[in-house]
This record gives C-alpha cells, structure tokens and sequence, in this order.
C-alpha cells in the first residue's frame, strides 16, 4: 500500500506531504484544482518520462517521494531490487525522482541510485492507476486476453509458452544465419577447392624463399666461385707439392721438431704450426667439397628461379608478404572447405531441434487454448453478473475464442462482445458500448483482477464518469467492497462514491498551487453537500451527505 507521498515544487504543488491509510481512500476536488497533477506526481515516481516543464514556477528542481509498504510473498520484488544493488527489509520501500532544471532526472530506490527503468518495473507491483481514459484499454485484444488469462490462473502456462516461443525464435534465427552461411560457402566451393589446392600443391614452408634466394645467387656465379675456389685450393694445397701450403707447413713442423731437440722453448710453437696445418687441411676439405657441389649445368638455376617466380606469384595472387601468411591462407581455405560439411551437420542438427521446439510450443499453445475455452464461459458469465448489479440488466457479456498464429501469448485471438438490448446481438465491446458502459465494465473487470493479482494499491481516475443514479451508489459498493482487502484510491465527482471509505482529501487550489488535505466528518459532510448539490449548499443537500455517509460507514 501507499504510505505516505512527498511532493514539492511539482507543476502547481509548492509543498505537499500526506500519509494515506488502508482500505478505501476517496479524494475530491474541483475541475481544475488538481487532482490530475497529484496523479502525475505519482506516475513520476514511479518511472513516467520526466523533464523541465514539471517543475513549479520559480523552483530549482522537483522532488516527489513515495512510501510503499508491500509484502513479498513471491519474492519477485527482493530480486528485482537485489539484482540493482537495492537494499530492501521485505516490507518497505521508499522511492524518490528528482527532476533538475535541465530536465534529467535521479531516481532512487531506499536511497540507493538506480535507472527509471527499475521504477518502471517495481510500478507493476506497487499501483495500478486506472485513468478516466483507460477505459479504452478495452479495445485492445492483448489486454482482453490477460484478464481472461488472470482469471483462468494461467500465469505457470504463460510463462512456458514464452520462454518456448523465445526458444521457436532463437532456434529460427539461428538455422537461417546456418542456411545462409551454407549457402555462401556452397557458392564459394569450387573457388575455395581451387585456391586450395593451388597453395596445398604448391607445398610452401616458411623459411623457403630466403634459401632460394641464396641458391640462386650461388648458381648464377658457379663459374666465378669455382675459379676462385680452385685458385684457393692450388695455394692451400692441390697445386704443386713443392708450392703447396699445406706441404710448406707440414716441412716447417718437422724441422721445429727436430730442431726443439736443442731449443726447448721450439716444441710449444711446434704444436701451434701442427694445428695450423690440421686446420688448412680442414678448410681445404670443405672448399674441395663446396666446389665439387656447385652445379656447372644450368638446369639448377632454372629450376630454382621458377620456384621462386611461383612463390613471388602466390604472394601477388593472394595479398601475401611471407610464406607463413601463404600457408595460413592455405589453412583457411582448407577449413572453409570443411566447414562446409560441418555446417551441414549443424543446420541438420538446427532444423531437429526447431521441429522439436515448435512440436512443444505448440503444445504448450494447446494447453493454454484449452484453458482459455474452459475458462472463458465462466468469466463471461461472472463478468456479467456484476454488469447487472450494476444496473445493466439487459446486458449480455461473453468471450469469443478463434484460433491464430502461434505466438508468445498462444495461438488464440479475443474478442469481448457486448450488448445492452437483448434484441440486439453482441458486437466488439470497444464499438458498441457507450461511455458508461465502458466505465462499469471496466469496473467490473478491475474488481476482477483485484481478486486474483493481490495489487497492493488501484487507484480509479473517475472510472464513475457517464454514471449517475442509483448505479453509481452500487458502483461506489463495488469499489468499497475492493477496500476491504486491498488499498483503493477513488478520485470522483460522485456523491454516492465519495461517501462511502474510511478516508477523504480534499484537493483544492489556493493563491494558484493546488493543496491536499484529510477532511474531518463536518468538512466530509460539506463536500459530498458540494457535490449534490454544488456550489450553493442547501440544507436538503447537507442532510442527504448525512444520509449518504451514514449508509457508507
């Protein structure tokens, strides 16, 4: 229920704070002392679009504070908060929005920051606001449905044939992206396939190139390198033996180690010049070996200079700059390749798991369509007599069930048909009930719901609009009746509602801001004098408030 309510500096109210009590709560006012911006003050905190034009004249920002009491049985409401970061005792929340002169607002939840949008959906569980226009909710067929669906207790349904539908959904999107992909890789096979095994026939690894490329400057200058590895060898070595190096060296060793007999320090240097000679020996062994490698036929170099040209190639064809990205691209293509198969698979297995989803969603829209068929003669029939305590007695009221589409809510379409003479066949009640009819129809409904939805607090903007009469004194029994389990707030021009609750402010304008406050008995009685009779309140008038109120209590 709503506690208390803080307002200042909103449109037309300076400062306002009030405690509301429980059960029924009626307010009252003049045409324009602003009962609508206490209802727009409301609808504020509790996440409506807010900017600038809401603050009053003259003030720096607009605060309106609300107090709920609620209790969680369900625990939905601890979750939402806890998923914010809220802090919440079970019973108690209180929610501010400030609205600064720039027109962004803040929003607050027991003092901690959140977005509008989680006062948005706290709004579902703390009010329902039943403006004097809302009556025209009734055309709407999503509507319709969710009263016949409260009535039916098909919330458990509801919630499986959406989440099935989501899956129907998701399960869809995914095996088109799948199909399309298919189909793309299937235009580009032949493609892939040949760039493929162009790269796979090419049998490319990394580090090539750069030995090609030292190959080929070896085969183009054979001849020099032979001539001057031949030249090395003649000085080292395979010349005549009395020129050679190595034979030069090797006679040198031997005469220090005869001589090393005499001088002792001769033997160390005998030993270097014999390691000397092993080493020439050595690099003589591998120059006569580079040398007898160097190809002198010309067939090596061409065959070197056209796998280099290949590579040079491949890297122009496929935007490559080494031989590593050529072999990722061959990669590529070689997955491409697979993936065509794989993707099959998975779109094969995509479409079972569609047939299957769609198999149990409809299932589910059995169930609920089942549900709704059963149901709906008894809530007609329930609708229709409380139409009649209304003073509709001719009336008929009846639900009609045709199959559609599947969709998130089922595969059912609704429609409410309504009639006032019975000579006249029931007709879509959004074209064919006039504006007082429409009130206590909504009415009847909303007493409905209150029964099966545990809203805390209803709050009815005149829903007694195009109602006079005897009608409107049971219309006020029927809203009364709701405050015995549940808050109800009844804004009204009515006589015969206004008396009846156990609470009623008073919303009246003075020196141009709008003011509310809590009536005592003798105050009560002047008002619902005011509203019989006007502004001139005659005797007749304050004994019939008597006489009204007496039979309200």
């Amino acid at each position: 229920m709503l506690r208390s309510l803080q307002i200042r500096n909103y449109v037309l109210i300076d400062s306002l704070e009030t405690e509301f009590p429980e059960g029924l709560v009626i307010i009252t006012g003049q045409t324009g002392a602003g009962k609508s911006i206490l209802l727009g003050a409301l609808s504020l905190v509790l996440g409506a679009r807010a900017d600038a034009s809401v603050i009053a004249h003259g003030g720096d920002n607009c605060v309106v504070e609300a107090e709920f009491s609620i209790a969680d049985s369900s625990g939905s409401v601890a979750s939402l908060l806890d998923e914010h970061g809220v802090e919440y005792d079970g019973s108690c929340i209180i929610v501010r929005r400030v609205v600064a002169s720039s027109g962004r607002s803040r929003c607050f939840v027991n003092d901690c920051p959140v977005p509008a949008s989680l006062l948005q959906s706290l709004s579902g569980y703390l009010v329902d606001i039943h403006s004097q226009h809302q009556s025209l909710s009734l055309a709407d067929k999503r509507f319709q449905m969710s009263v016949l669906d409260l009535y039916a207790a098909n919330a458990g349904l509801l919630e499986q044939c959406r989440s099935a539908w989501k899956t129907v959904q998701s399960l869809e999107k995914s095996l088109a992206e799948s199909r399309e992909r298919l189909e793309e890789l299937r235009r580009e096979k032949d493609y892939n396939s040949a760039r493929f095994e162009m790269l796979d026939k090419a049998a490319i690894r990394e580090g090539e190139l750069e030995e090609l490329e030292q190959m080929q400057r070896k085969l183009a200058n054979a001849e020099q390198i032979h001539e001057c590895l031949s030249s090395v060898r003649s000085l080292i070595g395979d010349g005549p033996e009395e020129e050679s190096l190595s034979a030069a060296m090797k006679d040198a060793s031997r005469l220090l180690t005869k001589c090393s007999r005499f001088a002792a320090e001769l033997g160390p240097l005998q030993e270097r010049l014999e390691s000397a000679r092993i080493e020439v020996e050595d690099i003589l062994s591998e120059i006569v070996s580079i040398d007898e490698d160097v190809p002198q036929s010309g067939d090596k170099l061409a065959e070197v200079e056209a796998r280099m040209s290949l590579l040079y190639e491949l890297f122009t064809k496929f935007g490559c700059r080494t031989e590593g990205e050529l072999v990722e691209r061959r990669e590529f293509y070689a997955r491409a390749l697979f993936d065509s198969t794989a993707l099959e698979e998975e779109t094969e297995r995509l479409q079972a798991a569609l047939d299957s989803a769609r198999k149990g969603h409809e299932a589910l829209c059995a169930q609920l369509a089942a549900s709704r068929r059963k149901a709906a003669p008894l809530f007609s029939s329930s609708i229709s007599d409380s139409i009649h305590y209304l003073e509709l007695d001719n009336a008929r009221f009846s639900v009609e069930l045709t199959a559609t589409a599947p969709g998130p809510d089922g595969s059912d379409a609704i429609r409410f048909l309504f009639s006032s003479n019975p000579s006249v066949a029931p007709a879509d009640v959004a074209k064919c009930a006039s504006g007082g009819e429409l009130s206590r129809i909504m009415l009847c409904l909303k007493a409905m719901m209150a029964r099966y939805t545990g809203m805390p607090t209803l709050i009815f903007d005149e829903i007694d609009t195009g109602v006079s009469g005897s009608a409107a004194s049971k219309m006020g029994s029927m809203i009364c009746s709701m405050g015995n389990d549940m808050q109800v707030f009844a804004i009204t021009h009515l006589p015969q509602v206004a008396s009846r609750g156990k609470a009623h402010f008073l919303v009246s304008k003075d020196s141009g801001h709008s003011t509310v406050r809590l009536l005592g008995i003798d105050e009560r009685v002047m008002e619902i004098a005011r509203l019989l009779s006007g502004e001139s309140i005659t005797s007749e008038a304050v004994a019939n408030a008597k006489a009204l109120l007496s039979e309200g209590s």
